[in-house]
């Protein structure tokens, strides 16, 4: 089976309806982080200029990556600068640290 990690970083504020949106297409596994940083949009009037953005990453099959990059894309989707990225990666590898030992998508 060939896996995907999808990686998308979005305002904190979309996180809530994201979440949800996976949650329907029953995505049984993802991590959320907080993460700063900047890039097309930069507020320079505060003191730490960088911006807080939630990041999410899951890993799928290689079947479900596009449909689950798509609905990130839709659901996250203001228009706006600071909207934030997807990034769709080839997965060579994947280990389960508990018994070190090579993993399947279905046992992680």
């Amino acid at each position: 089976m060939e896996l995907r990690k999808v990686t998308a970083v979005i305002r904190s504020t979309m996180l809530k309806l994201v979440e949800e949106r996976l949650q329907e297409m029953k995505v049984k596994r993802m991590s959320v982080s907080n993460v700063k940083g900047f890039g097309e949009y930069e507020n320079f009037f505060t003191h730490d200029w960088r911006i807080t953005h939630s990041r999410i990453e899951i890993f799928t099959e290689k079947s479900k990556a596009e449909e689950i990059a798509r609905a990130i894309l839709e659901t996250a989707h203001t228009g706006k600068a600071g909207d934030g990225f997807i990034a769709v990666l080839p997965v060579e590898k994947l280990f389960r640290i508990r018994n070190m030992a090579e993993a399947r998508l279905d046992e992680i």
